[in-house]
């Protein structure tokens, strides 16, 4: 029995291991009844060696699945090991392993046996095992299963910190191409019944104090890139979109890794498209937190992200004529749009500049990257001054000084079995 478990652990776990949605941030669930684990402080992570997060118990329920997406690797016409747990198993392994202090949390997935509700039942049920019969009060995030029915999603919501459903492909026409079994309308559907209910369920803990938490780390979902050839803006206006309109905490860019041969898909072999994937993470960011628009960082003229230097140095370069700022007069939103400085050191640098005009020494000491704020600003200090710079010669001496860390990509999953 014990050497089945382990023959399913690594079956399962190595199935999960391209989902990289498993984020512990923004869950303040405690532990208040003397039960197991305290998901208020967030999860350490560890890190394979291509940056994937395997903090915790990170598997499917089973990788049996109906459906025969061209991008999956337990897509069903794929012939490889099938494997199943059952829910009393999932409870026991993550209870041993925290207890071992393996792991801190359980980031569950499925493929999908039967049908969406089938499937998304035995999910729910892990989680409320988990929270009703061990008292866990260790992080759990749940993949929502698309087409799942609304009670559901409402009963996962109680018992997991969050909730997410995969977008899978930027776009419903790559979708179509890829898994035309699949609908897009059934993954909005659970994402739109998910932020309506955490809204509600917000204002109902405003009033009543002991209302019951829901999903208390929000939503997110995932897009493959790579697999299908939109463009990064066709990415980026996606994500933001469901930011606007489905208040998502995160969405995760995964850069396909080709383990299929179909005339559909690039290549075996191919290289996983890490930086790009990178580069898609930094223009998520500039959104989210630097006010930037998305036809700012990638449009119809430059539809593809600057894969040798970041967005935000891409813009700047693209755009001297708003440079060198003044670092002791600029708003913050226009210091916020300096490269090499960032959200922390913005705030530092408004903050400090009350008590006197700052000088280079006092940006190194606040955080600023002086090798690219440099050519940008103006400070205390008559060093670094040279405004005579093309955006070619800008870009070669940055680059000249740079290294990159994308030298190798291993694609395995650290094994933690």
């Amino acid at each position: 029995m014990e050497e089945r478990i382990i023959e399913k652990l690594n079956i399962l776990a190595d199935a999960a291991k391209y989902d990289v949605s498993c984020s512990s941030s923004g869950s303040k669930r405690k532990n208040e009844n003397k039960g197991l684990g305290n998901a208020s402080n967030g999860i350490c992570h560890t890190y394979t060696e291509d940056g994937r997060c395997v903090s915790l118990l990170k598997i499917l329920l089973t990788n049996h699945c109906i459906f025969d997406c061209a991008y999956c690797v337990s897509r069903s016409s794929n012939d490889i090991k099938r494997a199943a747990f059952t829910v009393q198993e999932v409870v026991d392994i993550t209870i041993n392993f925290y207890r071992r202090n393996y792991i801190e949390g359980l980031f569950l997935s499925s493929g999908i046996f039967k049908d969406a509700d089938f499937t998304m039942e035995r999910l729910v049920r892990v989680a409320k095992k988990l929270r009703t019969e061990h008292k866990f009060n260790g992080y759990i995030h749940l993949k929502s299963i698309p087409g799942a029915s609304d009670e559901l999603m409402r009963e996962a919501g109680l018992y997991a910190d969050r909730l997410s459903v995969n977008l899978e492909i930027p776009t419903e026409a790559g979708l179509k191409l890829l898994a035309p079994e699949k609908n897009r309308k059934d993954m909005i559907q659970p994402m739109g019944f998910l932020k309506n209910e955490i809204i509600l369920r917000k204002e109902e803990k405003a009033l009543f104090k002991k209302a019951p938490i829901f999903a208390p780390a929000g939503q997110s979902t995932q897009m493959i890139v790579g697999a299908t050839p939109e463009t990064d803006v066709q990415v980026l206006q996606t994500a933001n979109h469901f930011y606007k309109n489905f208040n998502l905490k995160r969405v995760y860019y995964s850069g396909y890794v080709p383990v299929l041969s179909d005339k559909r898909l690039p290549a075996l072999h191919t290289s996983v498209p890490m930086v790009r994937e990178n580069r898609l993470y930094q223009a998520d960011w500039l959104m989210r937190f630097y006010g930037f628009k998305v036809n700012e960082i990638v449009n119809d003229t430059n539809p593809h992200l600057d894969l040798d230097i970041d967005p935000k140095l891409s813009w700047s370069l693209r755009n001297l004529e708003v440079f060198p700022i003044d670092i002791n007069k600029a708003d913050l939103q226009l210091i916020l749009r300096v490269p090499g400085i960032g959200l922390q050191s913005a705030h530092k640098i408004v903050s400090a500049r009350q008590f006197g005009k700052l000088n280079w020494d006092q940006l190194k000491k606040i955080g600023v990257a002086l090798n690219r704020a440099k050519y940008f600003i103006t400070c205390n200090s008559s060093r670094f001054e040279r405004r005579d710079l093309t955006a070619t010669n800008i870009k070669q001496f940055i680059l000249s000084q740079s290294h990159s860390k994308f030298l190798k990509n291993a694609t395995t999953q650290l094994n933690l079995f």
